[in-house]
């Protein structure tokens, strides 16, 4: 996968609600009604990673979520990370 720049990826993130460019990684943080609802999200969205054999950042403070995407072996965020965000996006919606 090649790296992609800064560019394009500010302009890929206007298809992404929440989602940020920042230190080389794109993010997004998520606020749920309490600690279950969290967690059965971060259930379906392991599923997906486990899919897409690509594994996000990511931590869990009760009803909060912070996931961070980038792609190690490219060194920065490739079109992976953006197939991730669409596919947690997708969760997202569906809750």
């Amino acid at each position: 996968m090649e790296k992609l720049q800064p560019a394009d990826i500010e302009k890929r993130l206007q298809s992404l609600d929440g989602w940020e460019f920042n230190d080389n990684a794109i993010e997004t943080s998520l606020e749920f009604k309490n600690f279950k609802e969290a967690f059965t999200v971060m259930t379906r969205i392991a599923f997906e990673c486990e899919a897409q054999n690509h594994h996000p950042d990511w931590s869990n403070v009760y009803n909060s979520l912070q996931i961070r995407l980038n792609t190690h072996d490219a060194g920065g965020v490739t079109e992976k990370d953006f197939t991730l965000a669409k596919a947690i996006e997708n969760i997202i919606e569906s809750e």
